[in-house]
């Protein structure tokens, strides 16, 4: 304080303007901030330095604007989101400083969101930036700067760059196919006068008869829309889509004959039929059985011979004996009375052997050449499939009527008379038995119940133990089970035998 005192006493005119802020700073700012050097707070942030771009751009909104759209010199820097404004600006280098000099020659246009090209290239900078306005605020518009050179006096509006190029001025292209009229084969080696008078370029016609009415050999009958029969190739090149306007194409047979053949009245406006029939009645050998659409067997080339697709068309292949049909074996009325069926009962109902008892396509059995020789069938494809032995074994060992139903699928039904255990092991046979020979078996007693064979155990025979079906009396698997008449301590020792038997021998004991 008796610092500023002292300063106000050699100088008293300045001192009565001064502030500590404006003493303390290092420089006066640029004329252009001048006003905001009373308080620092406008440009910095004591406690976050780098918050100063936000204070920046929070004045300098137009340049805030383009660096968050990345738009502009500002926006098209590299790393423009990151950098901070004083890595260019420098401010406190007193009124008269540049705070925004840069080096215009070798300045690359490209960085801005007006690239310098073809003429523009090699102009002076001075062309488009007048002196005292801003660099940002250069205009980019084209008429901006050749409004005096538009020769159509602004009635195609301002987008010159539609048509003219930057190289030079006179150079025009443009693409007439995004108009409402695309020029196409003669119209495309027309000059632009010929059509746009003026110049005049709204407004002018499109129709075929507004330029070609007095070459219409029709006088008009026809209506205005030459470009139905006649084509841009050439006025003479006459043409009519058929099918596009009538609906109905002219192929095979039909292209050669004359329009009269059908148009008899002469007026082609008169509606004819469109379907077979209509012309072809009379050389209809089915007398109308298979419907209208004489297009289904026969061709429009030639009326004989017919081809028919029936897998395509009914969705049933004829194979085999069914290829060798005549058409009204199967359908003997007409089509839209009678619905045949695609499954093999619709015909063969009565040939059926089974009574009806299969339910299941006749196909999986019998092949379509032969009903009753070549029959097949897939076992795997029902609940018990064929293995082992079961191969060999013919169907009538097994299905003892043609109904194949009601076949049993348990082991004992068909080999109870070589059960040798009568019964008592019940009728799982399969536990111990494999389909691949009766003999062939084998059982692991520890595993399936928890009773390992051991000593005398393993020499006995199943009924030795089993005299009744396993699932119906289950045996106990401590020693006094078995041998509870055998124990000659009558009960003394208890019921663990173990503890001084063996399973080798009962007689022999193990007690020390």
């Amino acid at each position: 304080m008796l610092f500023a005192l002292s300063l106000c006493g050699v100088q008293t005119r300045n001192c009565v303007a001064a502030t500590v802020e404006t003493l303390l700073m290092p420089g006066k700012l640029s004329a252009a901030h001048a006003k905001l050097e009373e308080t620092c707070a406008n440009c910095h942030d004591r406690s976050n330095r780098a918050r100063m771009t936000q204070l920046c751009v929070a004045c300098h909104e137009a340049i805030g604007k383009d660096l968050a759209g990345g738009r502009g010199f500002h926006g098209h820097m590299l790393n423009a989101d990151k950098t901070q404004c004083t890595a260019c600006h420098t401010e406190h280098k007193g009124r008269t400083a540049h705070i925004a000099e840069f080096a215009r020659e070798g300045f690359e246009h490209k960085q801005t969101d007006f690239p310098l090209e073809g003429a523009h290239a090699s102009l002076g900078c001075e062309s488009c930036h007048h002196r005292g306005q801003a660099y940002r605020n250069a205009e980019t518009a084209c008429v901006a700067c050749h409004r005096g050179e538009d020769v159509h006096k602004g009635t195609l509006g301002t987008q010159c760059g539609d048509c003219h190029k930057a190289l030079a001025w006179q150079e025009v292209s443009f693409d007439h196919d995004k108009t409402a009229f695309k020029l196409r084969d003669r119209h495309g080696k027309i000059e632009c006068a010929a059509c746009h008078f003026g110049p005049r370029y709204k407004g002018t016609p499109k129709t075929c008869a507004d330029c070609h009415a007095p070459d219409d050999v029709h006088r008009g009958s026809r209506g205005e829309d030459c470009a139905k029969c006649h084509t841009t190739a050439g006025w003479k090149t006459a043409k009519f889509d058929h099918a596009k306007e009538t609906g109905f194409a002219l192929n095979g047979a039909h292209a050669d004959i004359t329009c009269i053949a059908c148009h008899r009245s002469g007026n082609v406006k008169d509606k004819i039929a469109k379907d077979c029939q209509g012309c072809h009645a009379s050389q209809d050998a089915h007398a109308g059985r298979f419907d209208r659409d004489c297009a289904s067997c026969h061709a429009e080339d030639r009326w004989h011979p017919l081809a028919y697709d029936h897998l395509k068309e009914a969705h049933f292949a004829l194979l085999g004996a069914h290829e060798k049909l005549d058409c009204h074996a199967c359908h003997t009325a007409e089509l839209s009375k009678q619905k045949l069926g695609n499954d093999c009962k619709s015909c063969h109902a009565a040939e059926d052997p089974h009574g009806g008892s299969l339910r299941g396509d006749c196909g999986q059995c019998h092949g379509s050449t032969m009903w009753r020789g070549g029959v097949k069938f897939d076992h795997d494809l029902t609940t018990y499939p064929l293995i082992g032995q079961h191969v060999l074994a013919s169907c009538a060992q097994c299905h003892t009527s043609l109904k194949f139903k009601g076949a049993t699928h348990e082991c004992i039904d068909c080999h109870a008379p070589q059960d040798v255990h009568k019964g008592t092991l019940g009728r799982e046979c399969a536990t111990c038995h494999s389909p691949n020979g009766w003999n062939q078996w084998q059982f692991d007693h520890a595993k399936e119940t928890n009773f390992a064979l051991q000593g005398a155990h393993a020499k006995l025979t199943c009924i030795g133990c089993h005299r009744q079906p396993p699932k119906q009396v289950k045996l106990p698997t401590e020693c006094v089970g078995c041998h509870q008449k055998d124990d000659v301590h009558v009960g003394e020792f208890g019921r663990q035998c173990q503890r001084c038997h063996s399973s080798v021998s009962f007689a022999a004991q193990r007690i020390q």
